[in-house]
């Protein structure tokens, strides 16, 4: 009886120690689950971006911090020049634009003025040219008309050019009644100036 009570005696403290370690690691197990919940819990109330974003506005923090209204100053200066030297040249670009368009207006008008001018030109030495044709063959037929002795005293004084130009309008017979009346001189120097006129006169 004696030895089994010693026997007995081991396997009863070797059952508690296994029940003190087995406490023991439920324990810790029990701790570090609730740790991962507690850390799980909080990173889903957090967001996913929430530990990026931290960390990007703490690396964005310093430049911020760095760029400062004097610092920004000078370049919003330039920006303000440039700005004004834009304004400056659009203005001079519009100016002469309007320059540019009143110039060409008076252009046009001047052209408009000198077509006009060139026209009532043209109708003047057209009317011109009529009245002077028509002055000549009346002056031709007052010549004709004449006596011949009359007639030839006045081609005598004449310009032989101009009594060429006249009797060269007359019917041949008027002008041969007036060239009888001519000096011999006359009527050779009016009859050479008649002959180079028809000389120059194309046959073909």
């Amino acid at each position: 009886m004696s030895a089994q009570r010693t026997v007995s005696k081991p396997r009863k403290t070797r059952r508690r120690g296994r029940g003190t370690l087995a406490v023991i690691g439920g324990l810790l197990l029990t701790s570090a689950a609730i740790r991962m919940a507690d850390e799980a819990i909080a990173l889903e109330q957090r967001g996913p971006s929430s530990a990026p974003e931290s960390v990007e506005l703490e690396q964005a923090a310093p430049a911020a911090q760095v760029m400062t209204d004097q610092d920004l100053a000078p370049i919003l200066a330039a920006l303000k020049q440039r700005e004004d030297r834009i304004a400056r040249r659009e203005g001079d670009i519009r100016k002469r634009l309007q320059a540019l368009t009143l110039a060409e207006s008076e252009i046009d008008r001047k052209m408009a003025a000198m077509k006009r001018a060139e026209e009532d030109l043209r109708a003047t030495l057209a009317l011109a040219q009529t009245a002077a044709e028509d002055d000549l063959t009346r002056l031709t037929n007052v010549y004709a008309n004449m006596k011949p002795k009359q007639a030839a005293a006045l081609f005598e004084e004449m310009d032989p050019d101009f009594a060429a130009g006249f009797l060269g309008r007359m019917r041949a017979d008027a002008a041969a009644a007036i060239m009888a009346g001519l000096t011999p001189r006359a009527a050779y120097t009016i009859s050479v100036v008649l002959a180079g006129r028809n000389a120059e006169v194309p046959t073909e």
